[in-house]
This record gives C-alpha cells, sequence and structure tokens, in this order.
C-alpha cells in the first residue's frame, strides 16, 4: 500500500539544509507585522514583471536588499543602491549567493550613477526625500537613465497617512498624492503611466482610494 509519509520524507530529504538570515529590517516586519511581508513581497513582484527582460536594472534606497531577490529573478544585472553603507556591507555577506545582484553605496541627491541603465526602481524611497531635494534627486536619477530608460516609482498614497503608524509617519516627509505625482514625474519624463494598489492587488481604480500608488515613467526628458 502507498505511504505518503514514507513519500513525504524522501523529498524532504532533498531539500537544501542551509536557511537564510533576513536582514534587519524584513525581520522587524516578520516579528511586529508579519502580513506587511505579503505587500513588500506583492510591490516587488510588480516590479519584477514590469521590468523583465532588462539588462541593467538600478534599485534606489534598497534597505536590507530583500526584495532584490524577486527582481534579480526577472533581469540580467541588478545593482541595489542605497545611503547606509553599514546596511550595503551586511546584504553583500548575507547576499552573496545571488550573482546577478550588487550592492553599491550611491546618493542621487548628489550625482547620476556612473553607468546608465535601461531602468531604475525605487520602492518606499521618495516619501523619504526632502522636498528641497528632490529636484537634484530626479534629476539625477533620469541622468542615470539611458534615452529610452524607464523608472518606476511606488510610494505610499498622501491620502493613506492617517492609517500610517508613527514610525512611519517620522519618516514620511514628502507624501504625494495621484495629482502631485503626476505633476512631479511630468518634468522628468514623457510618458507617465498610473497604477494603484491596495495590499497586494495592483490596479486602475480611483486614485484616492489607492493605499500605494505607481508611477510608470517612460522617456527621460533631461540627461
Amino acid at each position: 500500500m502507498p505511504d505518503s509519509k514514507k513519500l513525504w520524507l524522501s523529498i524532504d530529504r532533498k531539500m537544501r539544509p542551509d536557511c537564510l538570515t533576513l536582514g534587519r529590517y524584513t525581520t522587524q516586519a516578520y516579528l511586529q507585522d508579519p502580513i506587511r511581508l505579503s505587500f513588500i513581497t506583492s510591490r516587488y513582484k510588480f516590479c519584477a514583471r514590469m521590468l523583465s527582460g532588462m539588462k541593467k536594472v538600478i534599485e534606489i534606497g534598497c534597505g536590507d536588499g530583500f526584495g532584490g531577490a524577486i527582481v534579480a529573478q526577472t533581469v540580467r544585472q541588478l545593482i541595489c543602491t542605497d545611503i547606509n553603507p553599514d546596511l550595503l556591507q551586511e546584504n553583500r555577506l548575507r547576499m552573496a549567493h545571488f550573482k546577478n545582484v550588487t550592492f553599491e553605496y550611491h546618493d542621487f541627491r548628489q550625482s547620476p550613477f556612473p553607468q546608465p541603465a535601461e531602468a531604475v526602481y525605487l520602492i518606499d524611497t521618495l516619501e523619504h526625500i526632502y522636498p528641497e531635494e528632490e529636484d537634484d534627486f530626479m534629476a539625477h536619477l533620469t541622468a542615470s537613465l539611458t534615452d529610452q530608460g524607464v523608472c518606476l516609482i511606488g510610494t505610499p498614497n498622501e491620502t493613506a497617512d492617517p492609517y500610517a503608524n508613527n514610525w512611519s509617519r517620522e519618516g514620511h516627509v514628502n507624501l504625494k498624492g495621484h495629482d502631485s505625482l503626476l505633476k512631479m514625474t511630468q518634468r522628468y519624463f514623457y510618458n507617465t503611466f498610473f497604477f494603484g494598489m491596495n495590499d497586494e492587488l495592483v490596479h486602475t481604480g480611483f486614485p484616492s482610494m489607492a493605499h500605494f500608488l505607481w508611477a510608470l515613467c517612460v522617456g527621460p526628458k533631461q540627461r
């Protein structure tokens, strides 16, 4: 008689025994609000699908690198940038097995990235850039793209701010709504396509009711 336990244990023995350590931000989310991890992975999955097949892609504000592994599945080369050198070194050690991912320090408020890329994306980053820094940041971002480059911006909707926790609010110094994000991106790109997101669902519904906003920007104006 077939034995399902025996079958499964034989499969289990083929699993790799090594376990990975989560980064500090992802660990905090897992311990304090595990449901949030489903939102994070869904946002990175959207990026991965939109940028699938790109040769060189830059992430701006990679944090502990958790989501970069999702995008790395679909692109040839992923350069994860941040302004926290200690965190970047942790990422290099913890995620060395991802051979098409590198972690590099770069401050886009100061200068463009040295080598242009086909695409850049930033998730939960724009809202941490002071409005006074925004123009330099965006100008250097667009100058980091090829002529036909793509930029994907994901940021919380300002209409969702009443539901944010105090820790989030402390760092949210530049929240956007649909209209203000559109106006901003139109200064730097020829075309912007908008999506909303609620939990794991990406949609084209009424923008004010979206918890999270996506701006898919095509054709940088400034080089």
